[in-house]
């Protein structure tokens, strides 16, 4: 169903974890669980979750085409029912990293992840010469999310 937006089915997958799990999911923090679902994906699989860019925003990483469809949501929590067969197209090697990122992220608030992102090289470099609240298309290379993220794996 949303092979065209493999970002959306990730999102979707997050959606669907929130529902039954109530931590709290905003727009906002689902971007940064998209943006760490990708960066852990390529660390411990080596390819790309999704083909879809991941912008260096003020508030940190998004994707776009994922904020636009969730904007009508501000800053409440993402309100939707999720048809769980549309994972069944997942690799359990992705399955595995989605769980970890909400395992590990799922628990935080947005704010939070989004103080977490502004610390760590992908974004900031990304953002290069941008004023902390000027806008920004900048895209964090998948290169560079993976070189920095497994680094932190070998810490």
């Amino acid at each position: 169903m949303f092979m065209n937006d493999r970002a959306l089915l990730i999102a979707k997958y997050f959606i669907a974890r929130n529902n039954k799990e109530k931590k709290g999911l905003t727009n906002k923090k689902l971007q940064k669980l998209l943006y760490y679902a990708q960066a852990w994906n390529l660390v411990f699989n080596n390819k790309k979750l999704f083909n879809n860019d991941i912008e260096a925003w003020i508030h940190g990483p998004a994707v776009p085409s994922v904020y636009a469809k969730y904007k009508s949501f501000g800053f409440n929590d993402i309100n939707e029912k999720v048809d769980e067969k549309d994972f069944q197209n997942l690799k359990k090697n992705e399955i595995r990293v989605l769980n970890a990122v909400w395992n590990i992220y799922g628990k935080y608030d947005a704010d939070y992840l989004e103080t977490l992102t502004h610390n760590e090289e992908p974004w900031l470099k990304a953002r290069r010469d941008a004023l902390p609240y000027q806008a920004s298309s900048s895209v964090i290379p998948p290169a560079l999310m993976k070189e920095y993220y497994g680094r932190q794996m070998a810490k």
